[in-house]
């Protein structure tokens, strides 16, 4: 099948080059040329495991190119808009400034029979309406919403084979059609049994930001009980581990520890309660308001406990691991590792930070920040060490080996990612969230 993306970042690049790794003729489209450039040679502008293997072999075969000319999406049968929908400056609300120009780009362009799929996560109603734009042109071209749910780090096997698909097609013969044609698309993965589930576009937009909000909720509940845990002297590790046993609860997404960050999770849950504004929803919705300010209070508890540790910030020397916002990424969009290096700094600390993958991204970010090339660089003479991002070259850390090459044995296990025991054995004063 020929397949246009339009957008090719984060999203967008990946999709591009699993639908071609899948056996599809793809054409990836985006208004910067330097992105363009680099995909088109087989460069991954960002850092995803498997990513650079999988779009090296698509680019070589030939099935995957890149261009900044929407005319070139003529010859596409379905067209995937995978562009961003960031949080409008001053506002809450989503930024559909980049989803309306992709469709209205595209719109000369289409024909009889052709699908526009949208991808990106956008508030409930923006597919009927772009639906409307659609059907008005009279190309004979219809709109199906197909929400995206990967994840940093496993995005090429989460598009390649998905946990469930979700279409969301408009009535009648066009849906019937629609849901065909994405079959084509996905028949691999459907081959092997993925569910499908076929619903209206409200539905298949409220999939995708109710379960964004249902994970935020649920990391912010466990970290709501840190602060429990903080004040009673109970382990909110061991409280996790076992309400987790729980099979209606279950034990994912119940690490306590800084919270969550990124470019979907923070800005998804404030453009949902924003909508839900928009629709006289505040009440129902109010509840994410505080989701959200649990999880940035958790930032802050960060600062102080390293205050605590070492006294006035002014002039300390603190060791920083990890910048991302998770591992196996570069990611630092709304990253609390780097927010809470920003509040360090602006505190007077001196701070020296090493993450795997994005240092790059984050002094592009913050330009001031000092970032070396290893851990032992990181930590080497500081009066703390924080550990923000749990890379798994972290968590295995020679507890020994650190405590030879710090002024001060103290850690701050930001990500509740270290054992503790072995820590303190080594003579060092840790302090985690919500653990004794």
């Amino acid at each position: 099948m020929r397949i246009s993306v339009i957008g090719c970042g984060y999203l967008g690049a990946v999709h591009a080059a699993c639908m071609a790794e899948l056996g599809h003729d793809v054409v990836g489209i985006d208004v910067d040329e330097h992105k363009v450039s680099e995909l088109s040679a087989g460069r991954a502008p960002f850092f995803e495991p498997g990513l650079p293997e999988v779009l090296t072999r698509a680019v070589a075969t030939g099935r995957l190119r890149f261009t900044t000319d929407m005319s070139q999406a003529q010859d596409a049968t379905v067209h995937f808009v995978a562009v961003g929908t960031p949080q409008t400056k001053g506002s809450f609300t989503a930024d559909l400034t980049y989803v309306n120009a992709a469709i209205d780009g595209l719109l000369p362009y289409l024909s009889e029979g052709d699908l526009v799929v949208g991808k990106s996560t956008v508030p409930v109603g923006t597919a009927a309406r772009l639906a409307g734009i659609i059907e008005g042109a009279g190309s004979g071209a219809h709109l199906a919403w197909n929400p995206e749910f990967l994840r940093e780090g496993f995005a090429v096997q989460d598009t390649v084979a998905p946990d469930r698909f979700v279409y969301g097609v408009p009535a009648g013969e066009p849906g019937v059609r629609a849901a065909e044609q994405l079959d084509e698309v996905y028949a691999t993965a459907l081959a092997t049994g993925t569910p499908k589930i076929v619903t209206d576009y409200a539905t298949a937009e409220l999939v995708k930001v109710s379960a964004n909000a249902f994970l935020a909720t649920k990391i912010s509940f466990i970290n709501a009980m840190a602060e429990v845990a903080e004040a009673t002297g109970a382990d909110v590790t061991q409280l996790a581990d076992a309400i987790g046993h729980d099979a209606r609860i279950g034990r994912k997404f119940l690490n306590a520890g800084l919270g969550f960050g990124g470019g979907c999770l923070p800005k998804d849950i404030r453009a949902f309660r924003a909508r839900g504004d928009e629709l006289g929803l505040s009440d129902t919705l109010a509840f994410l308001g505080q989701v959200d300010a649990i999880n940035l209070r958790r930032r802050e508890r960060v600062v102080t406990l390293t205050r605590e540790l070492v006294g006035d910030l002014q002039g300390a020397k603190i060791g920083v691991l990890g910048l991302a916002f998770k591992p196996n990424s570069d990611d630092v969009r709304d990253s609390p590792a780097l927010d809470v290096v920003k509040k360090l700094v602006e505190a007077g600390a001196t701070v020296t930070a090493f993450d795997p993958e994005a240092n790059g991204t984050a002094t592009r970010s913050l330009p001031s920040l000092v970032t070396v090339g290893s851990a032992a660089e990181a930590y080497a003479g500081v009066d703390a060490l924080l550990v923000l991002t749990e890379w798994q070259e972290f968590r295995d850390l020679v507890p020994s080996e650190v405590a030879a090459a710090v002024a001060q044995k103290k850690v701050v296990d930001g990500r509740n990612c270290l054992n503790v025991a072995e820590w303190r054995e080594a003579g060092f004063e840790l302090r985690g969230l919500g653990r004794p």
